[in-house]
């Protein structure tokens, strides 16, 4: 028997709600399933299971607030017997002649009854909460008409609009909680990780002849963009250079074997996340550019997956498409480096002795100074610079 816990959705989060269960206890599950919806200041997060076994019980109701680690259900790896039910408390001996009254039995809800929160707070379905807090109600002051006088979906609809409160929202998200999110994760950042900064120009001519080239035969949905190869060769570059790619934590620095390149993605009205793209460096361009446009259209929408936030081992951040050149990010812990990806520009580079017009991109290291050196950053930009000079290879 294992816990299934409230996951770590990156060093800001600190503790999230159980808003749904989409898995109910009996029903199996397997490795990547989504087990449960929760609540964090980056959104509602669809959080797998990394196990095959079967929902054993609840542990933590909808509409809960715990901390990042609380077991939230139980789940029985498989060929692992079902828990024993519990044997029955003795009765104590009667102190009185007469025996009391029992109590009644509580009426269970009748099938496809919504799930609600417990009787500690306002009992509600998710779906009545997500459209109380889109009207800006108040749960509290509702009437509710489903199973033990829980507010449903219909009691919402049905209940006059409410001046909503003045908050930021983009895609479900709450934009001002996200900002503070941010802000403290990288006040810690400068507070913290002693960075270093190296930049370096990367000439683009032949990655851009290869890419033109090839997007030629192909249709619009199909084409490649220059940001897929930067992922590429980013990714490929870190397979030597191990010392930026993992996290920095109380014991130390821990390099990862895999590389998931988080990719930082802005929220329209603002706020950014960066969602992983999981084993970069196994996956061709056109596995990484359909995996790009996906998290960006599931970004504006609020829909990631708990591992997409957790388990980024490096970023890679560009603000190229915003006109601007050069950018020196903030690493986000506790990961130890971030790379800033800047506009491709047609600059004068000086070629076998002649000055031409070149495509060149301005890329920036920002690198934690506990774990590697200006050398090793140095040597690692380098090595990115040379897989781009080859894109058919990437």
């Amino acid at each position: 028997m294992s816990d299934f816990l409230m996951p770590s959705l990156g060093s800001d989060m600190e503790a999230g709600t159980l808003v749904e269960w989409l898995k109910q206890p009996g029903e199996a599950v397997r490795r990547g399933d989504i087990v449960a919806v929760v609540e964090t200041q980056k959104g509602a997060i669809e959080i797998e299971c990394f196990q095959d076994g079967v929902l054993e019980e609840y542990l933590v109701d909808i509409g809960q607030t715990v901390p990042v680690g609380t077991p939230l259900a139980r789940i029985r790896g498989a060929g692992e017997a079902a828990a024993a039910p519990e044997a029955p408390k003795a009765a104590p001996e009667a102190a009185a002649e007469e025996p009391p009254t029992p109590l009644p039995l509580p009426v269970a809800p009748p099938p496809g009854a919504p799930k609600v929160a417990p009787a500690g707070g306002v009992r509600a379905s998710p779906a009545a909460r997500q459209a109380a807090a889109e009207r800006g109600l108040d749960l509290a002051a509702l009437k509710g008409s489903g199973p033990g006088g829980a507010v449903v979906l219909a009691d919402v609809e049905s209940a006059p609009a409410a001046k909503p409160k003045p908050k930021s929202k983009a895609g479900g998200l709450d934009l001002d909680e996200m900002r503070k999110a941010i802000a403290a994760a990288m006040s810690r950042s400068k507070r913290e990780i002693p960075h270093y900064y190296l930049s370096h120009d990367v000439d683009l001519a032949a990655a851009s002849a290869w890419l033109e080239q090839t997007n030629a035969a192909r249709e619009p949905a199909q084409r490649l963009l220059i940001g897929a190869l930067f992922l590429k060769a980013v990714a490929l570059a870190l397979k030597k250079h191990k010392a930026f790619n993992g996290f920095y934590r109380e014991d130390g620095f821990a390099p990862s074997d895999a590389i998931h390149i988080g990719t930082a993605v802005s929220i329209r009205g603002g706020g950014l996340v960066a969602p992983a793209i999981h084993d970069t460096d196994q996956l061709d361009l056109d596995s990484i550019m359909a995996k790009m446009r996906d998290l960006v259209a599931r970004v504006r929408v609020g829909t990631l997956r708990s591992s997409e936030l957790a388990d980024p081992t490096v970023t890679v951040s560009s603000l190229g498409e915003r006109g601007v050149e050069g950018m020196y990010s903030i690493i986000y812990p506790p990961q130890v480096a971030i790379l800033g990806i800047g506009k491709v520009v047609e600059r004068p580079r000086v070629v076998e002795g002649r000055i031409e017009a070149r495509p060149l991109v301005t890329m920036t290291l920002a690198g934690d100074h506990r774990v590697s050196d200006g050398h090793r950053g140095a040597l690692l930009l380098n090595d990115i610079d040379r897989l781009l000079q080859e894109p058919e290879a990437l």
